[in-house]
């Protein structure tokens, strides 16, 4: 095993247990926050609107990035058993193997842009080549999860198949145009994993220390709140919805913390 890479480390001044508590409301909040974008996807897709579909399509893989990675952490108040059946349930909804992607980004955080971070690795590349590498993303942490996973993530890994098996049965023997639209806006959404999720909130900051880029204001909430990703790394068990507030008293109690910080895109954050 890799070593854990040395990275920026959370702050010890700074109050953000009280950040962690969901309430019932909340975590219904997040357990439906996709639906929408996928209800209105299928609906474009069985219209004569159905190029517009595409992008409703956009934001519920986003949203359900999101799901999935509050579930990942255990962020969602919920028994671990069920955090993975909803890891499964999304598998089958994003064409993808989500139980691979939970074990990688624990990986992730373990070894910070470091040899052992799989997930990570691809921060370091140039957008073209991210871009040329995506569509081999999913497969290398298919690859890693089952390699060095062990056991118990194996089967993990065979319930999403599984899953996807039957979703994909599904989608073919029926025909229906908005599931067939619905599959290949999927595929090229797992392609485009490693730039959106991964490249854009680490490019830039290997040599910075910083644990990862943090995009602030009005393109901060359009993303629903996934750009906070330095944030998240120092402090993974603050669930997403909170991230702006710990951002907060993070620029208002750690000096040269909003100073020091690395938007997505500087011209839309405020703090710059």
């Amino acid at each position: 095993m890799c070593p854990p890479c040395v990275k920026e480390e959370a702050p010890r001044n700074v109050n953000w247990q009280d950040l962690l508590p969901v309430t019932r409301r909340q975590r219904w909040g997040e357990l439906t926050l996709p639906l929408p974008w996928l209800a209105l996807s299928w609906g474009l897709y069985a219209s004569p609107f159905w190029p517009a579909g595409a992008l409703a399509s956009f934001m519920f893989f986003l949203c359900a990035l999101r799901l999935n990675h509050e579930a990942i952490h255990g962020n969602l108040g919920l028994p671990r058993r069920l955090d993975f059946a909803l890891l499964h349930l999304l598998s089958a909804l994003m064409m993808g193997c989500n139980c691979s992607i939970a074990w990688s980004h624990m990986q992730h955080h373990r070894h910070a842009m470091g040899p052992g971070d799989i997930e990570g690795h691809c921060g370091d590349m140039s957008a073209a080549e991210v871009l040329l590498y995506g569509p081999r993303f999913p497969f290398d942490l298919i690859h890693h999860c089952w390699r060095g996973g062990g056991h118990k993530w194996r089967r993990r890994m065979l319930y999403d198949g599984l899953g996807l098996t039957l979703t994909l049965g599904l989608v073919f023997l029926s025909g229906w145009t908005f599931l067939l639209l619905h599959l290949a806006a999927m595929v090229l959404a797992q392609c485009l994993t490693a730039f959106f999720a991964v490249w854009i909130t680490h490019q830039g900051t290997a040599d910075t220390g910083l644990a990862g880029r943090s995009q602030r204001g009005l393109f901060a909430r359009l993303a629903y709140l996934m750009f906070y990703h330095r944030e998240h790394h120092l402090f993974p068990r603050v669930p997403v919805s909170r991230l702006p507030e710990l951002a907060a008293r993070l620029d208002a109690q750690v000096p040269g913390y909003c100073e020091a910080h690395q938007p997505v895109l500087p011209w839309l954050d405020p703090a710059r």
